[in-house]
């Protein structure tokens, strides 16, 4: 690891060398890296592939092997278990530290082949939804994946587009980017092609210079031609800053899984002095009682808990690739079992997302082909990211064939889209009269427009006038319909370049209607969500009565409505209370959908968001669980941690309920191993305090453990009950506690019922017949452990109304054939076991049978009390 120091040089040095190339003309630039503006050749940019690497920071590179495998030491519980293998060591108590030097080697083996198999599964699915960028090579342009780009390549850049390298701008037009990810400044940054820069600048940051752009940023808005610079580890951050656009803040997967492992870890810590202080005190022995202590620790130290989660993490992940989910963080997928409040944005998620342009009115409701014209030239014309309605205004024009009014059209410039705004303007020369033409937000729009077009005359925007436009906008709000206002303005000045200022005094036109209607399959599958314990709000930035209209055609309830500006007016506890009982949030900016996500997180809830638009990135980022789809921009990807190759709800629902099985098989083991093991240390205190040996030895505790760990392997494989689908899964340290108490209470009741008839019907009341009592315990512990499983595994009757998986019912066989070659072979006499009398073998069915009724019996009971269960 490289400390802070050296880091800060590294960063120093290559924001020397950035500005240094930024001082080049065009010219020297080309020269300097043997490119030209045709690009480079093919052959050239392999060798540079070559030459360079890959164009990836360490954080998106797959993790070689070697460190996979170490990776799996890196783990709370093999930490405790390697210690105790070292004390053992230093000891020399060889026989149990070989066993945990295997438990060890199983857990880190297992893992790293489970963590291997997962990446390599990750990096195929990831495979298709690759990120490219438009670059041009044999001056040709063309799509490539981001990780081939050389320095010398060319590109293009657009809006929505990740910036793929360090790279200087040779030609930009309105060109907004985004840096937030470097910075942390959320406003965007204009870029422009500057020459040279001078004394003063190559003070600052090569961040601040206009004319540099960088990997892990993206485009807002506008146009671009930029030459790459650096690529890969070389860029301005590289694998130093780790691009931040792909950090995720902690999830509730990660803070559930922290919590379960400190209970875990606490129990170890506090238990542990205690069997050592009452076995030494009471036995004087306390060598072998320190010997003890330490197995049973290593008995409660869950170390196969990684390789559970890994499993069922991953076996998740392929599950859902058959159901069209690409899951790229595998967190995620547990994420989506606990999701309870799905945010989505309405376009393309509840509705069709194939808006269609119905009607295109003047002022008083009337058919005006003038506000088409307009709006076709400042959708055909506007060098931005061309959303749904540009196309359909594009489309629908191209269909009427209808001949424009005008002769001769230039472009003399573009003031683009932004989210704050809400509108765009193109500035065209139109039969040689520079007319500026914006289209945008009915409210955004009225604030720029002092007057309006009637019958070709332009009259004064009075009140009277704003109740009759007011009432055609609500008439067309109320049909669903998505409605945008045109307006224009001739010869605001002679120059050709134009700002947000001159967006002022304008003339009214008249509006535009777009219909995107609700899914068909949406109402059934935010029905089924429901039904499910997922409640659905909708995040839009758009009209409220249009969104209310959808939500309504859908099923999603809405009481009241909250709008953009009235969030921002809220403070965060009032936030909190209105997004409990608000359902439809409209007329929102990026930032404020990610605040809305912040407040239902505060409130406890695991927050799910879908969106597949530019705007919608910073909350894909902020949800516990972020999902787009495979056709949605490249900063949109990257901020998703699930992807789905069908844009459906429907398909959402199934990765709802993989994430909810892959949650419970998680708790099925935490659960079985916690409370059993909990079970096994109350009883060793019991036995502890009163017989006059231990009641098993370390070594063979230590293989019990093992035998009855490797067979929760399976789990991950296993059946899970309907009902356990039926709501969200919350990690609930609490309740994990109440449940160990209640079952691991059962299985101390029966150890000591154990004990007691090792006692008194075989007499195993002597230090002499010591043997005979911890053979006898090995067998019922091992037995009575390795089939309440099929008690704990469901909230039904085992075996009956529901019935494991068939791995999971080999595994239970193959512990139990485990046990018994042990203790009837001569294996037995190297783990100090010795030969059971026939008679012991009817008392074992006795007390296993009745155990197993009596964890039902309770089982019942707890359910009853909680009405919950795994």
């Amino acid at each position: 690891m490289m400390n802070k120091k050296s880091i800060e040089m590294k960063a120093a040095r290559k924001d020397q060398e950035l500005k240094k190339l930024a001082q080049l003309s065009q010219r020297e630039l080309l020269m300097a890296l043997r490119t030209s503006l045709n690009g480079l050749s093919e052959e050239d940019a392999k060798e540079r592939l070559e030459e360079f690497g890959p164009n990836e920071v360490s954080a998106q590179k797959p993790k070689p092997a070697l460190f996979i495998f170490l990776g799996g030491f890196k783990d709370p519980f093999v930490y405790v278990l390697v210690l105790l293998m070292v004390i053992s060591l230093v000891t020399n108590d060889l026989e149990a530290s070989l066993v945990m030097g295997t438990m060890i080697l199983a857990s880190v083996i297992i893992t790293f082949v489970q963590e291997y198999r997962s990446q390599k599964a990750s990096l195929a699915l990831k495979e298709l939804i690759e990120t490219t960028c438009e670059v041009t090579r044999n001056g040709i342009s063309k799509e490539v994946p981001m990780e081939v780009v050389v320095p010398g390549d060319i590109i293009t850049l657009g809006t929505g587009d990740m910036i793929p390298a360090d790279a200087i701008l040779i030609w930009t037009k309105d060109l907004f980017v985004n840096q937030s990810s470097l910075t942390g400044e959320a406003m965007p940054v204009e870029k422009f092609v500057e020459s040279g820069i001078d004394e003063h600048q190559m003070a600052v940051s090569a961040i601040e210079l206009q004319d540099l752009v960088f990997m892990g940023t993206d485009v807002l808005s506008g146009q671009g031609k930029a030459i790459i610079l650096k690529t890969g580890a070389q860029t301005f951050f590289g694998d130093i800053a780790k691009n931040a656009t792909s950090q995720r803040g902690k999830t509730a997967f990660d803070s559930g899984l922290t919590q379960v492992s400190k209970l875990l870890l606490r129990m170890v810590f506090i238990l542990f002095p205690i069997v050592l202080l009452i076995n030494g005190l009471t036995k004087g022995d306390w060598p072998n009682a320190f010997f003890f202590a330490i197995a049973v620790a290593v008995g409660l130290t869950p170390e196969m808990l990684p390789m559970i989660v890994t499993s069922n993490l991953a076996k998740g992940a392929m599950s859902l690739a058959k159901h069209k989910i690409i899951v790229k963080e595998l967190p995620s997928i547990q994420n989506l079992g606990s999701m309870d409040v799905l945010c989505t944005d309405k376009t393309g998620t509840i509705t069709e997302d194939q808006v269609v342009l119905v009607e295109h009115l003047n002022l008083l409701g009337e058919e005006d082909y003038q506000v088409l014209d307009m709006a076709f030239l400042n959708s055909q014309y506007q060098t931005g990211w061309k959303n749904l309605m540009d196309i359909a205004v594009i489309t629908y024009y191209k269909k009427k064939k209808k001949k424009p009014t005008f002769t001769r059209l230039n472009k003399i410039d573009e003031i683009p889209f932004d989210f704050s705004r809400r509108r765009l303007t193109v500035v065209m020369e139109v039969d040689g009269h520079q007319m500026m033409i914006t289209k945008g937000a009915i409210e955004e729009m009225a604030t720029v427009c002092r007057y309006a077009e009637i019958d070709g005359e332009v009259v004064p925007l009075t009140d009277e006038l704003k109740k009759k436009m007011a009432d055609v906008s609500l008439r067309m709000n109320e049909q669903g319909m998505r409605v945008l206002a045109v307006a224009m303005k001739r010869d605001a000045h002679r120059e050709a370049v134009y700002t947000i200022e001159d967006e002022s005094d304008m003339v009214l036109l008249g509006y535009m209607g777009f219909l995107d209607p609700a899914k068909k399959s949406a109402k059934t599958a935010i029905h089924s969500l429901h039904e499910h314990g997922v409640n659905v709000k909708v995040l839009t930035g758009d009209n409220e009565v249009v969104a209310k209209k959808v939500c309504s055609d859908v099923g999603v309830e809405v009481g009241h409505i909250v709008l953009g500006p009235q969030v921002d007016g809220l403070t965060e506890e009032e936030l909190r209370e209105e997004v409990e009982k608000t359902n439809l949030f409209a007329k929102l900016t990026p930032l404020q959908k990610s605040r809305i996500i912040a407040a239902l997180q505060s409130n406890g809830h695991t927050v799910g968001f879908m969106g597949d638009g530019i705007n919608d990135a910073p909350a894909l980022r902020k949800a516990d669980v972020g999902i787009s789809v495979d056709t949605a921009a490249d900063i949109t990807k990257d901020a998703s941690s699930i992807i789905l190759l069908e844009k459906s709800l429907n398909v959402l629902e199934e990765g709802v309920l993989e994430g909810r099985k892959v949650f419970s098989n998680m708790m099925k083991y935490i659960k079985m191993t916690i409370s059993s093991n909990f079970g096994n240390v109350f009883s060793i205190l019991v036995a502890s305090a009163f017989l006059p040996f231990l009641p098993m030895l370390s070594i063979q505790l230590l293989v019990q453990n093992l035998i009855y760990d490797m067979a929760q392997l399976t789990l991950p494989w296993d059946k899970v009950d309907e009902e356990e689908l039926v709501k969200p899964v919350k990690w609930e340290t609490k309740k994990l506690l109440r449940f160990t108490i209640f079952m691991g209470s059962v299985s101390s009741v029966f150890d000591i019922l154990t004990f007691l008839v090792m006692w008194f019907v075989f007499s195993a009341n002597t230090i002499k017949q010591q043997a005979l009592f911890q053979t006898g315990w090995f067998m019922v512990g091992l037995i009575t452990q390795t089939l309440v499983v099929q008690v704990i595994r469901t909230r039904k009757r085992p075996f009956i109304q529901s019935s494991a998986s068939l791995p999971v019912l080999l595994s239970g066989v193959a512990v139990i054939i485990s046990g018994l070659l042990i203790v009837l072979t001569p294996i037995r006499q190297f783990f100090d076991f010795v030969s059971l009398p026939t008679s012991y073998w009817p008392w074992l069915i006795g007390i296993v049978i009745i155990y197993l009724l009596t964890a039902q019996w309770v089982k019942k009971i707890y359910i009853h009390l909680t009405n919950d269960w795994i």
